[in-house]
């Protein structure tokens, strides 16, 4: 058995107008198969040059190692030169990857190397954020803390995205309080005999090849895994349905304090705590 997913649509090309109306408004995702090639990046953009532009930077490392209580939100497993990070990913498969690196600041050149498209959609200027990742590497299964709207531009190599919008939450086994799913399911291939309920999970799916860019609408969970070596740029628009902008808010304000104070005081009892309540709430819903 397989998850149940279904192809993002794709097109080509899409006028502003057509975005919103087909895929904004009713909160679907598309891939945009042409949009950025008459960005200088369309032909620039690769790791020999990243490693070029940007080899003495430290960049801050993740793997898929579980959640840990004594991490904090986000804390980086490793640092390393870009120069030798670009190396590793050419020369073996790893699991590290660079997640959320803001190249603006890092890195000021590469602005020029980019334009902030028209969707319709205000984009935030500060924030492209840069990822990066070695063949078979992945993410988990997560949303984003603000659950924007988010473009995800891919250069170099392919990219396999499965998207989960926020009604399939009770299929998905959640962790409470936070932003993931239990780190144990493979979304590669999931073992249904141990976590039955995400049979009736319903997704779409896609490979993101050089130059492609995917919208993933407000909240939508995603779990991305390289199939090649490769890295992607987000940009991103707040969101603008009033029930996501407050839950927004209150991830940023009150969750991932109460999280983090609660890992302080419970340490690892907390993490366990939410794992199990993971399985406990998903099944008492798919039930």
């Amino acid at each position: 058995m397989k998850l149940n997913l279904q192809d993002i649509p794709r097109v080509k090309t899409i006028t502003k107008e057509d975005f919103i109306k087909h895929y904004f408004k009713p909160q679907k995702p598309v891939v945009i198969e042409r949009c950025i090639e008459d960005w200088p990046a369309y032909t620039k953009w690769n790791l020999d040059y990243i490693k070029q532009v940007a080899g003495d930077k430290k960049v801050p490392l993740y793997d898929d190692r579980p959640v840990d209580y004594k991490d904090g939100f986000n804390q980086a497993h490793a640092t390393m030169k870009m120069s030798d990070y670009v190396d590793l990913l050419k020369t073996q498969p790893t699991k590290y990857r660079i997640f959320l690196w803001n190249i603006l600041k890092e890195v000021p050149q590469l602005q020029k190397d980019f334009k902030f498209p028209d969707f319709g959609l205000k984009l935030m200027k500060g924030l492209p954020m840069l990822f990066f990742g070695g063949k078979d590497s992945h993410t988990f299964m997560h949303y984003d803390i603000d659950l924007a709207n988010i473009f995800h531009f891919h250069f170099q190599g392919t990219k396999q995205c499965i998207l989960f919008n926020q009604k399939q939450n009770k299929y998905l086994y959640k962790i409470p309080h936070s932003l993931i799913v239990r780190e144990d399911i493979d979304f590669s291939n999931p073992d249904f005999k141990k976590w039955p309920a995400l049979q009736h999970a319903k997704g779409y799916t896609t490979e993101l090849k050089h130059g492609e860019v995917l919208y993933m609408p407000e909240g939508y969970w995603h779990y991305m895994k390289y199939i090649t070596p490769g890295f992607s740029m987000s940009l991103r628009a707040i969101a603008r349905n009033p029930k996501n902008l407050s839950k927004a808010i209150y991830n940023i304000v009150i969750m991932r304090h109460f999280d983090n104070l609660m890992r302080k005081m419970k340490g690892q009892n907390w993490i366990d705590y939410k794992n199990k309540q993971a399985i406990t709430r998903t099944n008492k819903n798919f039930s």
